[in-house]
């Protein structure tokens, strides 16, 4: 289990490695003709992995309001960054108590989202999912406006 939880929490730095230097004013930046602020990625990303924490591994303390899937689009709300911070704190800590209380990695969990994948697969796709909205973002911050 701790071997897991090392690999989410070292793909995890792709996001919280850029946190300390986000300001106020980069969560209104977008890149070129991109639907989506530096603020908008920050808040999907937290509320995906609550909603894994939730929904694909059982952790019930994990509590999500989905506003970003909600809304379907940045609707330019998300720019109080202590808030974002937060739910993104908040989002680590009840994922990581997600995966230690796994048991069995083979189980297949099905979602309307991504139909059947084992827990496995399953925590493969929220470490990829952040990851890759987490790349998003350090462009945004460099190069948007």
């Amino acid at each position: 289990m701790k071997t897991l939880i090392e690999l989410w929490k070292e793909g995890r730095t792709r996001l919280t490695n850029q946190l300390a230097s986000i300001k106020t004013e980069d969560l209104t930046k977008k890149l070129g003709e991109s639907p989506n602020s530096a603020g908008f990625l920050i808040r999907h990303i937290a509320e995906v992995e609550l909603l894994f924490a939730k929904n694909v591994f059982g952790n019930m303390g994990a509590k999500v309001d989905a506003q970003t899937l909600k809304a379907g689009k940045d609707t330019g709300e998300w720019t109080d960054l202590e808030s974002l911070k937060s739910i993104i704190e908040e989002a680590g800590i009840q994922l990581e108590k997600a995966i230690e209380s796994q048991e069995d990695w083979d189980a297949v969990i099905e979602t309307k989202e991504f139909g059947k994948k084992t827990k496995a697969e399953s925590l493969g796709r929220i470490t990829t999912h952040t990851a890759y909205h987490a790349g998003q973002l350090a462009i945004v911050l460099k190069y948007g406006v």
